[in-house]
């Protein structure tokens, strides 16, 4: 493998074409990263940090945007009990439009920092208790106790717009943000009603598992409705009810009237990670479904999944519910899905289209940014936490074991064998 830096000192790397039986993938490249901060570890902070989500963009089809999530962090207990180490508590997530060049050059054109309502730029830190609090202490580098941000916002989904707006989601609320072409906030939805605008999701979605909110978010070509998916499935009515931990909620919302319809989507296993989703149509989609292993250890889920709403059962129930709809008096995590199919209760279908660990044994813990380049070709990016991970309650270099090499942002071209418009 060969490293090229364009005049723009942004970095990336190129590999040779690997064939397989089913389809083709290219080492496109590494996005470029800057060391935001050098720990007293010698641990490199770094931004890095673009692969949250990803989403092409609506009217350059050599362009692409990708998300930041709340910013480095890892898991900690402190004296106000369990929580994240934020070492660069003030760090406001991010988007970034990147261009893919003819020679397959990756160039960052800029980058778009978010801003709450009032203008001051948000952080990731977690919100306050009834407006999406996690139950999580947020501390610094050094243990000491953090403020919690209403505006805060840890985000995995977006949605690019034709006039240069956005709509954010995370996993926090979870929340639904409506960003202007500028990174103001112009609207917030949320279950909980503390959002901005007046409207709200659905009350079950409170129930959420705390950083398992909606994972993923995309928009349909016509701009008319959104579509957003929960990472893993509800703590629905409690964290010890819940039987059925393969079921997981999708959730439309019609943008102009605020009317919402809900899905079930079936994981594979236990709980896994619904970690994108792109449209294909008004009602086809492309779903990443993943575990949090590497390559080399746990890793047996990284797949993209083409789903068809039609014929699936809408599940939305009352809105106002804190279960939403029940059957037998049981929320719906509560049934298998024989129970569900006994009454009635189909979910999306779902059909393999890609298996990036059989295919390519996929180096990255995180596979969570994907891109629809064309119907025969799209794209994904992996989640490298900035470059850190917790070991021992402290904050150390993420290393892929796969490859002994430092997590970074990487881009991947998949070519598919059969087209995603096809039946």
């Amino acid at each position: 493998m060969r490293t090229f830096f364009s005049k723009g000192a942004f970095a990336f790397c190129l590999s040779a074409i690997v064939a397989t039986a089913s389809a083709q993938e290219e080492l496109v490249g590494a996005l470029a990263y800057s060391v935001i901060k050098k720990l007293d570890n010698g641990v490199e902070v770094r931004n890095g940090g673009f692969g949250s989500a990803m989403t092409a963009h609506p009217l350059k089809p050599s362009h692409f945007y990708v998300l930041t999530d709340r910013g480095p962090n890892v898991d900690f207990e402190g004296p106000e009990g369990k929580g994240k180490k934020f070492p660069v508590p003030g760090y406001s997530p991010r988007i970034a439009e990147v261009e893919r060049l003819d020679t397959g050059e990756l160039r960052i054109v800029r980058t778009l920092t978010l801003h709450a309502p009032g203008g001051e730029p948000i952080t990731g830190l977690p919100n306050p208790e009834g407006m999406g609090a996690t139950g999580e202490t947020p501390y610094d580098y050094t243990g000491r106790v953090l403020r919690f941000d209403p505006y805060g916002l840890d985000p995995e989904g977006i949605a690019a717009l034709k006039d240069g707006g956005f709509w954010v989601s995370d996993e926090y609320g979870p929340h639904i943000v409506h960003y202007s072409s500028t990174g103001y906030e112009l609207e917030r939805l949320n279950p909980f009603g503390t959002g901005t605008g007046g409207r709200k999701l659905p009350k079950v979605f409170a129930n959420r598992r705390p950083n398992r909110g909606m994972e993923g978010l995309a928009i349909t070509p016509d701009e008319q409705r959104l579509v957003g998916v929960m990472q893993s499935t509800l703590f629905n009515p409690s964290k010890k009810a819940v039987k059925n931990k393969t079921l997981t909620r999708i959730l439309t919302l019609d943008i102009a009237s605020g009317a919402t319809h809900q899905y079930l989507y079936r994981q594979e296993a236990d709980n896994l990670s619904n970690s994108e989703i792109a449209a294909i149509s008004k009602d086809e989609f492309l779903m990443v479904e993943r575990d949090g292993g590497f390559a080399g250890e746990k890793a047996k889920y990284k797949r993209l999944y083409k789903i068809d709403l039609r014929g699936a059962t809408d599940v939305s129930g009352d809105f106002d519910s804190q279960t939403g709809m029940q059957i037998n008096g049981k929320a719906l995590e509560e049934l298998s899905w024989d129970e569900l199919a006994a009454a009635g209760v189909q979910p999306v279908r779902k059909t393999l289209v890609v298996d990036l660990l059989a295919q390519m044994n996929y180096p990255h813990d995180k596979l969570e940014g994907l891109w629809i380049m064309d119907a025969s070709k799209v794209a994904v990016i992996n989640d490298d936490d900035f470059a850190v991970a917790e070991q021992n309650g402290d904050v150390a270099q993420k290393i892929l074991p796969a490859t002994g090499r430092v997590d970074t942002n990487t881009l991947y071209v998949i070519e598919l064998k059969k087209p995603l418009n096809s039946d």
